[in-house]
């Protein structure tokens, strides 16, 4: 998706220069929370031998503390991040399934996001990359705690564009003419052009996605640099188009023996390393930086999905579909995670602690000296004790909800106690080979002792001593769950479509374009449609 220009070059030697002294002043610290998209747990080196692309990931776990055991609060993109940004399940903000490009609605307004906390208590806030948690009305992260955003605001395979890159099935570019050079392909948006946001003005559309990477990180130096000259310690939440399809086109062909996938996580490590020699400008000792993975990959992609590294779900491959993203095995919520903090956080680190996304949430704000919202209950915990290396325990309990695969959207159908894991449904997401795995239901519970049985081959026989010894501890923490989240202050959101709230910056034009052909101007017009002024906000 593009590698640096020299202008963004300029811009990161800028910033490197430019953060300086006025934090030293501050005790609360920055942080950067990055988020990539899709990526398996084996796509880090420092997880997986087998990986060669990830150098600065690599020199960033070398550097901090590589979290083994880490998941996402789903295994799909909407949920997850609601989850992250909310530190609440999906069963509780509301967001169970993913918003579409004609969604009204987003996270429910009721719901209290981690960057509105932050910034009440005098943060700069800033969001790069894919927001989708809605874009019309006050949906928009302009509306809800951010500062600053440059993004697209959802995944960046819902809308066509003039550089298509890689995916499977391969998807069209834009039309340039009219309705009848438009083609209709199944699994490909090819109506309205990809936007990029830039607070709440789309300044283009279609996205050039060959130079997005440059451009969020880029957009990444300039917001922190901002954030640094106003005295004020920030928070920038980086949500990578990384490593979800289409993979962006490389400048040249990869070299023989490196396929596609490998030299789009080679671009993403690139990214990531940028971002780390900005944070050390800032005297290597003000900032926390967390990385992580929003769900595991999408196998249906086959060459172009990530690497599981051992969380394979063997029992759910023998039965069909994929055990990867969308289900509630080891393969769709395992997601390689890094935290990074010179002098805060030990180096050459590997914490085994039970730990989620969800955890985001409550850490940053108990660093930030600031208290949780009331009213409501939080699946997250304060982990910084775990992040500081004075212990390595997590969560006792940690809840798996459905993503899609098998059972009612965000319904918890598995849950963690321990080195247990207990399915009351299990499924499987389309694989490559096209199968998708039947839901099944389970009472008693398959559990699955992952210390043994990492693949989660083979699950305890109902009958033996270690089954039924472990049993009434699950149902009573299952129960507990599901009561504790029924008596909670509940969101729903609103999941309806209208064609009209469609980001466009120009319906004149087809695909929406921003431009005539044959211009260099992308100018928001917000005058010339119904649908067009509805989305000037």
């Amino acid at each position: 998706m593009g590698t640096p220009s020299p202008r963004a070059v300029l811009v990161l030697a800028v910033a490197l220069a430019g953060l300086s002294a006025p934090q030293a002043a501050y005790r609360q610290p920055n942080f950067i929370v990055i988020l990539a998209d899709d990526v398996g747990w084996g796509d880090l080196g420092a997880n997986w031998a087998e990986t060669k692309e990830t150098p600065h990931l690599d020199e960033l776990a070398a550097e901090g503390t590589r979290f083994v055991d880490f998941h996402s609060a789903a295994s799909t993109c909407s949920p997850s991040r609601a989850s992250l940004l909310t530190g609440r399940l999906g069963a509780r903000n509301g967001v169970t399934h993913n918003f579409a490009v004609t969604s009204v609605g987003g996270l429910p307004m009721n719901e209290t996001t981690l960057a509105e906390v932050l910034r009440e208590a005098g943060y700069s806030t800033g969001a790069i990359g894919k927001w989708h948690l809605g874009h019309h009305g006050h949906h928009h992260p302009s509306f809800r705690g951010f500062d600053y955003y440059f993004g697209i605001p959802y995944s960046h395979d819902m809308g066509c564009t003039d550089t298509p890159g890689y995916n499977l099935p391969p998807c069209p570019p834009c039309p340039r003419h009219g309705a009848a050079a438009r083609v209709a392909r199944k699994d490909c948006y090819t109506e309205v052009a990809l936007p990029l946001f830039e607070n709440v003005t789309i300044v283009q559309q279609p996205v050039n996605l060959s130079s997005l990477a440059a451009r969020y990180a880029e957009e990444a130096a300039r917001f922190m640099q901002r954030a640094s000259h106003s005295g004020r310690p920030f928070f920038l939440y980086l949500a990578l188009a990384h490593m979800h399809v289409p993979l962006g086109v490389p400048p040249s062909p990869p070299a023989p023996g490196r396929d596609i996938y490998g030299a789009a996580l080679s671009e993403m490590d690139a990214l990531v390393g940028q971002i780390k020699r900005v944070t050390d400008s800032n005297g290597k000792g003000n900032t926390l930086l967390w990385f992580a993975g929003d769900n595991g990959p999408w196998a249906q992609k086959c060459e172009l999905a990530g690497r599981l590294g051992p969380f394979v779900g063997a029992w759910q491959r023998q039965r069909g579909g994929s055990s990867a993203k969308q289900t509630t095995w080891e393969g769709g919520h395992r997601v390689p995670a890094l935290a990074y903090w010179p002098g805060r956080i030990p180096a050459k680190r590997t914490s085994r602690a039970l730990l989620s996304t969800l955890d985001i949430f409550p850490t940053l704000a108990a660093l930030a000296g600031v208290m949780l919202p009331p009213n409501r209950r939080f699946d997250g915990l304060d982990v910084s004790p775990v992040l500081f290396g004075w212990s390595d325990v997590g969560h006792k309990v940690l809840l798996h909800p459905n993503s899609g695969a098998a059972g009612k959207d965000g319904e918890i159908t598995a849950l963690r106690l321990a080195q247990y894991k207990a399915f009351y449904t299990t499924g499987g997401a389309m694989a490559c080979d096209g199968s998708i795995g039947p839901a099944e239901h389970h009472q008693p519970p398959l559990i699955f002792n992952l210390d043994r049985d990492i693949q989660e081959q083979e699950p305890l026989d109902v009958a033996s001593r270690e089954y039924q010894a472990v049993l009434p501890a699950i149902s009573r923490a299952y129960a507990q769950a599901l009561e504790d989240i029924a008596t909670d202050n509940v969101s729903v959101a609103d999941y309806s479509k209208d064609p009209a709230v469609t980001p466009c910056c120009n319906a004149q034009h087809v695909a929406c374009r921003c431009q005539a052909l044959g211009t260099h101007a992308a100018v928001l017009d917000c005058r010339t449609e119904r649908r067009a002024t509805r989305l000037c906000l």
